[in-house]
């Protein structure tokens, strides 16, 4: 994780391996810092997690989806960026009343 926050701040590409690592781990923080099932954020091609209280969903496509890139997600992840200069800047698709992560970035 360190690599890919050193390599953030000094605006350079983070190693494929460091990124994936900073991706996955960020998401699981996500998962426990905020419980649920109500929010499916994705980014690929590192992974998945479901979030959030509110109604679960079971089949098919959530009601509630977030899709980031993994460069961004870290930022996000991380402060380095703030939900809505992503949002605005189009780098974070989110669909349906619930898709904000706002209340619970940054996480670290």
């Amino acid at each position: 994780m360190a690599t890919a926050v050193a390599s953030l701040d000094a605006g350079q590409a983070i190693p494929p391996v460091a990124l994936r690592n900073a991706v996955r781990h960020l998401l699981g923080v996500l998962a426990r810092t905020a419980p649920g099932r109500s929010v499916e954020v994705r980014v690929p091609p590192y992974g998945a997690v479901q979030c959030g209280d509110g109604p679960r969903h079971t089949r098919g496509t959530p009601p509630n989806v977030i899709e980031t890139d993994p460069e961004t997600w870290v930022a996000l992840a991380t402060g380095r960026v703030e939900w809505t200069e992503a949002v605005a800047a189009g780098k974070v698709s989110a669909s349906g009343a619930r898709a904000d992560l706002t209340p619970w970035l940054p996480l670290a």
